[in-house]
């Protein structure tokens, strides 16, 4: 399998997994955010809470990292951004999580802008999932008679 076979099947199967997630994890933040964000200031007390979730947001940001490094083109240049975020956000929560939870707290009275950063992130997920699920491969097609090797070796 080429390079560029191999960094498009990467990217789709990211975005299976990840489209789907930032939609619905988003688009929910968006509807709850009044109710969610004044609690996240409290849970910076919990130490062994925020270095918790900070290893596994860590690790998830690594896997997409060390799995997808491919930047070329919308869909794999947001995947392997989002892994960056990701490990940075863990890395945050682990090292630094009273820095990275009052922020919410802090800005409390623009909530406004945080919904219309969600409703982009729940938009770029529903774009990651037409990538990861829509049928057929969005205009890169194999070459002739190269179709059927590639359906043997799948099966």
């Amino acid at each position: 399998m080429s390079t560029a076979n191999r960094s498009q099947t990467t990217t789709r199967t990211f975005a299976r997994v990840i489209g789907p997630f930032l939609a619905i994890m988003m688009a929910t933040a968006a509807a709850r955010a009044p109710e969610l964000w004044p609690q996240v200031a409290s849970w910076s007390g919990d130490t062994l809470w925020t270095w918790s979730v900070g290893a596994f947001t860590l690790i998830a940001g690594l896997v997409v990292i060390a799995l997808h490094p491919y930047w070329r083109g919308v869909a794999a240049f947001s995947i392997s951004g989002l892994g960056w975020l990701t490990a940075v956000k863990g890395a945050m929560l682990v090292a630094f999580p009273t820095v990275l939870l009052s922020a919410p707290a802090d800005t409390m009275g623009s909530i406004w802008v945080f919904r219309i950063v969600y409703v982009a992130l729940a938009l770029l997920g529903l774009y990651l999932t037409y990538i990861g699920w829509a049928p057929g491969d969005h205009g890169h097609a194999a070459p002739e008679g190269k179709a059927e090797g590639v359906l043997r070796r799948a099966a």
